[in-house]
């Protein structure tokens, strides 16, 4: 695990990191090029861009915000990968008005399925900028881990509510706009054209466990990300987890 460092951030993203990295290696073995082009939609402040980038691939970042550009621009320049990380202001929806179509290895989609209008439209443009052989690492906010989560709280209205709910809100102070089954997101990439080769659940019991219990008691930690990496390829644990990670390859990729 190279970037994010701290303990708190590998909780949240080292099960997505680990399986990011395996295949843009296998790509790399595929293609024979030791660089990548990787596109990052919504990529925000850089949380994989530069980790990417740091692993010696070209990367472009897409996002909305000017602030998470700006910040984007500072984490690379930290981390000595400026002249690997491009950011443009743009959204999935106008993704071709700022990246070139068919342009890039590999595609990450992370955080921004929950936010389009159209998530079908969202998934078909991140495979529209793949190469002919290229992978999609796509991540959303899970279903079940938020109902949950909701009913572990004691709200158990708004726990149903999530439930029953097409979008998969537990009510209108809802901060998430929507959330996804496993099935709803291998749908969504298998309709875009691609094959599936993974799917994993994220933060299965990161965001439940009290966080005084993993700070205080020796080896939590590293046992806890342990437990996390286990658990995430079971699909039993996939209905609860808080993200799903699914990975999407082109046919001639995942043959491969």
């Amino acid at each position: 695990m190279s970037d994010p460092s701290s303990p708190r951030a590998a909780l949240r993203t080292a099960v997505v990191w680990e399986v990011l990295r395996d295949a843009l290696d296998r790509r790399v073995k595929a293609t024979g090029r030791e660089s990548l082009d990787v596109l990052d939609t919504g990529g925000g402040s850089g949380k994989f861009a530069v980790p990417v980038a740091g692993l010696g691939h070209r990367v472009t970042v897409v996002d909305p915000s000017p602030n998470a550009l700006f910040a984007l621009e500072r984490r690379a320049a930290e981390a000595g990968v400026a002249d690997r990380v491009k950011g443009v202001q743009g959204d999935a929806h106008g993704l071709f008005d700022v990246v070139e179509r068919g342009g890039y290895d590999a595609v990450l989609c992370h955080g921004v399925l929950e936010y389009v209008d159209d998530p079908a439209e969202g998934i078909r443009n991140a495979v529209a900028a793949l190469r002919p052989e290229g992978v999609l690492s796509l991540l959303a906010a899970g279903l079940g881990g938020a109902v949950l989560a909701r009913a572990l709280a004691g709200h158990f209205k708004e726990a149903k509510q999530a439930l029953d709910d097409p979008n998969g809100r537990w009510g209108s102070g809802d901060p998430m706009p929507r959330r996804f089954t496993a099935e709803q997101l291998t749908d969504l990439v298998e309709g875009a054209g691609l094959a599936v080769t993974a799917v994993h659940g994220v933060r299965v019991f990161a965001d439940l466990v009290p966080g005084v219990l993993v700070d205080t008691e020796p080896g939590a930690m590293d046992a806890l990300l342990k437990l996390e990496a286990a658990a995430a390829e079971l699909p039993a644990f996939h209905a609860v987890s808080t993200q799903l990670h699914v990975l999407g390859e082109t046919g001639a990729s995942a043959g491969a």
